[in-house]
């Protein structure tokens, strides 16, 4: 017996999702590589406008895994105090307003 399910818009059949899976294996322990680098931070002040147009704010964020630490980020977009940013990479601080 074969049971079949749909993926888009044509039926495919189990044994076939099977060798699909098969053929690109994944595991709960694969992560990839971007993944231990994302850090969660919480914006502690607004500092400003920056950018030709003012499109970009300059914020104080401070880490939620490691509270004594505070770098200065732009950021892109609407944001306030107390929102949490995710960070894709923590290491680069942003250059001061002039």
């Amino acid at each position: 017996m074969v049971f079949s399910t749909w993926i888009g818009s044509s039926p495919i059949h189990l044994y076939q999702l099977s060798w699909l899976q098969s053929q690109n294996p994944r595991t709960d322990e694969s992560h990839s590589p971007m993944d231990s680098q994302i850090k969660h931070a919480i914006v502690v002040k607004v500092m400003g406008r920056t950018g030709s147009r003012g499109q970009v704010t300059q914020v104080r964020v401070r880490f939620v895994d490691d509270q004594n630490r505070y770098i200065m980020r732009n950021v892109k977009g609407p944001v306030r105090e107390g929102d949490i940013l995710t960070l894709l990479e923590s290491e680069r601080e942003a250059r001061r307003l002039r």
